[in-house]
């Protein structure tokens, strides 16, 4: 597989090949780091099953305080092929699934669009950090059920000094209008687990709790039908010297305030993570489970 690629916001412009390229530094096939039962998600994703959760490797963002650095800044993981990806959808779905969660696969649209072709029998969730081009996203319409993206920033100040995305909320506000319009509301089946619709993920970072307050007024302005999870899981990780209160968890008094917010707001389709949720036992092992070599 060959193709020039400007999936995301960064328009490289570049042909992806066998090896990487562009700001990702990915070739043409998809790079998967897990592939595994994951319960940690908001619990109408997870369910009692499990979520089918495939991490792909690469990024569009550089974020300092990401806690999948492995993956989305040093690139570990697997080459895998198009059947492979399909093969790794079977299993997890043969594991019990509820979902096929594809976590930041933004950069892989190509193959992993040939690998949905035909469907499959449990909903595919999009599971991104937010940064894509509206473009990119309607090339999905009629593959994914259920999007999950990350609305980091509205200011543009932090988006460029935490993630090198000056034009962050530029695009992802225009991106997650389309995934709005693609699901319309969130449905959930007879067993409370979503099979359409939209959750917007924001994180609250330490000294940031009034970009908090503004992302939250946007969703409740622009974003009617979609929930909304806000998470308080922020561990200070990597080399943040240069980055003041980044090198903290968040305090009592900045999560009480972004929680208040979001009630007065009528905000309360969704989910609150509780503040105990800041622990690096969270973070998945990526040791290519799931991954096996059969699927290159």
């Amino acid at each position: 597989m060959e193709y020039l690629c400007n999936n995301c916001p960064r328009l490289c412009n570049v042909v992806r090949a066998e090896t990487g390229g562009g700001f990702c530094r990915m070739g043409a096939d998809a790079v998967v780091a897990r592939a595994a039962l994951h319960f940690d998600e908001e619990p109408v994703i997870s369910g009692p099953g499990g979520s089918g959760a495939v991490f792909f490797s690469g990024c569009a963002l550089r974020c300092r305080f990401c806690q999948n650095r492995a993956i989305s800044h040093e690139g570990f993981g697997r080459r895998v092929s198009v059947q492979g990806l399909s093969d790794i959808y079977a299993n997890l779905i043969a594991q019990g699934a509820n979902n096929i969660n594809l976590v930041t696969p933004s950069h892989f649209v190509e193959p992993i669009l040939q690998s949905l072709e035909g469907g499959l029998p449990v909903p595919v969730v999009w599971n991104s950090g937010g940064y894509e081009r509206a473009e990119t996203v309607r090339r999905l319409e009629g593959h994914v059920d259920v999007y999950l993206p990350d609305l980091k920033y509205r200011w543009q100040k932090a988006a460029e000094r935490y993630s090198r995305a000056g034009d962050y909320f530029e695009h992802a506000s225009e991106a997650i209008r389309e995934m709005l319009r693609q699901t319309g509301p969130v449905v959930l089946d007879e067993n409370g687990l979503i099979q359409r619709g939209v959750i917007v993920r924001h994180l609250i970072l330490p000294g940031h709790a009034s970009e908090s307050m503004n992302v939250l007024d946007w969703i409740q302005e622009n974003l009617p039908g979609a929930w909304v999870s806000l998470m308080a899981q922020y561990v200070p990780l990597g080399d943040l010297m240069l980055f003041g209160t980044l090198r903290r968890r968040i305090t009592e008094l900045e999560y009480e305030s972004v929680v208040n917010h979001m009630f007065a707001l009528g905000l309360e389709d969704g989910f609150v993570q509780e503040r105990s949720s800041a622990d690096e036992k969270y973070i998945p092992n990526f040791d290519l489970t799931g991954v096996p070599e059969r699927f290159t």
